[in-house]
């Protein structure tokens, strides 16, 4: 089995290329070996690799950049899935492509489940949603998996920004009304590998049961300040010289940014454990994990 997977200079991606490998041969494709920024070219790029799977977490994450190159992430999270279904539906090919709760408007404050109406605030939460409705509208065999607060102790994350500020700063300002489930990279691919271990010898039926669609989180919920003053305490508790003193939680209106961000980013998951028998740890209990790594405790 081919598999192909795309954004492995990312942070889902990174993870997932330590995870599909078992399961036949990787196509690990950055963007020197597929441009999702020039999906017309995809076509061709796949007729050339021949992927028996296609696993997409490449994105657009630039959220307020994304204010001022909407065409740009359109292309890639938008365009560039519609050419990775329209080549696979076809052919029969699988699809796994990686979405986000910015489809929603943050309101209420009960977890979004798969089915409720989506209204996104910003660019590039309307252009992840498009690309949700391109890849369904080919047709083909496909999961859709929603994620949010993704982190992880390599590259470019929540969790890395905290830490250099924590080295910097003896007060930290962290907004405390934007609500929802940390999920490190790791657990997110962990989940992915069992699903392909479970339905490898057909993933059109294990992704029926989850109606091609899937939210994937950790358990319980914190704010943004709360995750910042369990990062600096667990920094602090394993010997990382920080210098913060106090995490000072403020309003989202305190801190303003182009792009808006939803109040309330809490998934749902109960689908995910009814389709897939997956229970996600608690967010605390997976950050301890990044941070053991990030101090670099463990490889």
């Amino acid at each position: 089995m081919r598999i192909l997977l795309t954004g492995v200079t990312g942070q889902v991606g990174g993870a997932l290329a330590r995870r599909l490998g078992e399961f036949g041969m990787l196509l690990a494709a950055d963007r020197a070996i597929l441009d999702m920024s020039k999906p017309g070219a995809i076509a061709q790029r796949l007729d050339d690799l021949k992927p028996d799977v296609i696993v997409n977490p490449a994105a657009y994450t630039a959220v307020d950049r994304a204010e001022d190159e909407p065409d740009l992430a359109y292309l890639v999270n938008a365009a560039a899935p519609a050419a990775l279904a329209s080549w696979a539906a076809p052919r029969r090919v699988p699809l796994v492509h990686f979405s986000t709760d910015y489809v929603f408007d943050g309101s209420g404050d009960r977890p979004w489940r798969e089915d409720d109406p989506v209204a996104p605030l910003n660019a590039y939460g309307a252009s992840k949603l498009a690309g949700e409705r391109a890849v369904r509208a080919e047709g083909g065999c496909h999961l859709i998996i929603r994620t949010s607060w993704v982190y992880t102790a390599a590259g470019m994350s929540f969790l890395r920004t905290i830490t250099r500020l924590a080295k910097e700063r003896e007060e930290l300002r962290i907004v405390s009304d934007q609500i929802g489930s940390p999920i490190s990279a790791a657990a997110i691919a962990g989940a992915l590998e069992a699903i392909f271990r479970a339905h490898l010898s057909d993933l059109a039926a294990g992704f029926a049961l989850a109606d091609s669609l899937v939210h994937l989180s950790a358990t319980g919920e914190t704010s943004w300040h709360g995750f910042a003053e369990a990062i600096v305490t667990g920094l602090k508790r394993r010997g990382v010289p920080v210098v913060t003193r106090r995490v000072v939680p403020i309003a989202s209106k305190d801190y303003p940014t182009k792009a808006v961000r939803p109040l309330n980013s809490r998934l749902d998951l109960q689908r995910l454990c009814r389709a897939f028998g997956i229970v996600p740890q608690m967010w605390n209990a997976s950050l301890e994990a990044e941070l053991d790594r990030l101090a670099g405790l463990h490889p």
